[in-house]
């Protein structure tokens, strides 16, 4: 290689000297900042100031670059720990926190290590919160335990430019002897509110057949009710018909009675029925039936006689 250098000309070699380095002032010079993304730079070991994504200059040899940050959302695994609730039960609980660098400079010099500073805070505020809670509402109450975290956390994590966006439970996890006596617990409260809906359904189910009966006598004795009325109606109906016929009947023989020879008439018929009244009571049985007065019989019998003849006797008018 020196040979080489030594055939070239003096110049040349110079100017390959000088493009040689400043290619490597340039590379020194020159930072391409990806994007979200933040480099801090240092100047002779003091804070100078933050590159942001594109394309920066710094001082060879005078500028360094002391930290990079990522600005985009990181998720960190808080590793599980053991947590006592209100009621002295003991909790294995881990979960996930969402956090984001907001301000580079903070973020270098507010702590030695961010990272280990708020998943130590995370897992102390987590007992905390839990500590102040009973069992049963560690379960029901995620969210709240989540966003208590989350505002706890923030506050402090504004003095090492971290924002905490957010904080999930993964996993709540009792003694195996506390998920035994829980599972026994679930299984009495349905065997609970199973009799209890046996019950309630016996209960409807007499309800309805009460209901039933009662529907069904009503209905009964509604049925009797109307029966009887149309009966009473009907035998009104009929006794006003028959009054009514009674009525038409008596009024034309009162009308044919009044017209000549409707008196002899009426007699007549009068005689006639109450011979044969007489006559059927004989016929009814073996006893002789005989009116108390026989006197009064042949005087009847004489007076339809005499109508009979007189009848005869009368000459039929003309045409």
């Amino acid at each position: 290689m020196s040979y080489y250098l030594e055939l070239l000309p003096e110049g040349l070699i110079t100017a390959v000297i000088v493009l040689i380095v400043a290619i490597i002032f340039a590379g020194k010079c020159i930072k391409v900042i990806p994007q979200q993304n933040a480099w801090v730079i240092e100047r002779f070991g003091k804070f100078n100031k933050v590159l942001n994504p594109g394309l920066n200059f710094i001082i060879p040899f005078i500028d360094r670059v002391a930290y990079k940050h990522s600005l985009k959302e990181v998720p960190l695994d808080t590793p599980s720990q053991i947590c006592i609730t209100r009621d002295n039960t003991q909790l294995s609980v881990d979960g996930v926190l969402f956090f984001q660098v907001t301000d580079p400079q903070r973020a270098s010099y507010g702590t030695s290590n961010f990272l280990v500073a708020i998943t130590q805070l995370a897992q102390t505020t987590l007992r905390s919160v839990i500590g102040r809670m009973e069992l049963d509402k560690t379960f029901e109450e995620r969210d709240v335990i989540n966003n208590q975290v989350v505002a706890a956390i923030d506050e402090a994590a504004l003095n090492w430019g971290v924002k905490v966006l957010r904080y999930e439970i993964k996993d709540l996890t009792p003694p195996a002897v506390i998920l035994q006596a829980m599972q026994q617990q679930i299984t009495a409260e349905r065997e609970k509110r199973a009799v209890i809906a046996e019950s309630e359904g016996k209960k409807q189910e007499q309800i309805n057949i009460a209901e039933g009966s009662r529907a069904a006598v009503i209905a009964k004795s509604e049925g009797e009710m109307q029966s009887e009325i149309n009966i009473a109606e009907g035998k009104a109906k009929a006794t006003l018909t028959i009054a009514k016929a009674t009525a038409e009947a008596l009024e034309r023989i009162a009308k044919a009675s009044s017209a000549d020879g409707g008196l002899t008439a009426v007699n007549l018929k009068v005689a006639e029925r109450y011979i044969d009244a007489f006559a059927g009571l004989a016929k009814t049985g073996n006893t002789l039936i005989v009116p108390n007065n026989l006197g009064d019989l042949s005087t009847m019998v004489g007076s339809v006689m005499k109508i009979v003849e007189g009848t005869k006797n009368t000459p039929s008018p003309k045409a």
